[in-house]
């Protein structure tokens, strides 16, 4: 059966209904049914739609997102990372943050949630952090053979895993800004 094509705006407001319902009760708790309620759509459409409730979850946060690194090219690696950092606001950041560390225990006893994930999200995100990290090897930035290179995803999911750990605190663009800074530049040489 062909796919109906929802219009942009009814898209996204499925897809903010969708995140505000994960924000409330989790995703275990995330029903399908709860979805249609909420968005008054069928339960049919939902699945004509997307497929699956983890397809429909990861799509939504894809769509949330207001930074895709892959766009970013400023010329310049600091401008390229003070770009990526000023697009998402401290609150929204502090929601997503939220979200993912939701998430993030879920991926455990869904493996198609975890599938879902890399392949919507975090293998794009990958690509574009990559493609953003090559540009500053090509300008000469930063030495090709610098040993942290691999490891600057490492880094920057550490930042937001370990300030909610260490601090009880939420990430936010100045902390962000200071780790950047006095963690990732200092290693890649810049």
């Amino acid at each position: 059966m062909a796919r109906t094509r929802l219009t942009p705006e009814r898209e996204n407001e499925l897809y903010t209904a969708v995140l505000d319902l994960l924000g409330e009760v989790g995703y275990e708790a995330l029903t399908m049914d709860a979805i249609a309620a909420r968005t008054r759509s069928s339960k049919a459409t939902l699945y004509r739609q997307w497929g699956s409730k983890p397809e429909l979850v990861v799509k939504a946060l894809r769509n949330n997102k207001p930074v895709h690194l892959a766009e970013i090219d400023t010329g310049s690696l600091r401008g390229d990372v003070q770009a990526v950092l000023t697009r998402t606001d401290d609150c929204q950041m502090e929601k997503n943050s939220a979200l993912l560390r939701g998430l993030s225990h879920a991926v455990h006893n869904n493996p198609d949630l975890f599938q879902a994930l890399r392949e919507l999200l975090i293998e794009p995100e990958m690509t574009g952090l990559g493609a953003l990290l090559q540009r500053a090897v090509d300008r000469g930035e930063v030495r090709p053979d610098n040993p942290a290179l691999p490891y600057v995803p490492h880094m920057m999911i550490g930042a937001f895993a370990a300030r909610e750990l260490v601090e009880e605190r939420p990430v936010d663009q100045a902390f962000l800004t200071a780790y950047v800074e006095a963690v990732v530049f200092p290693a890649l040489g810049v």
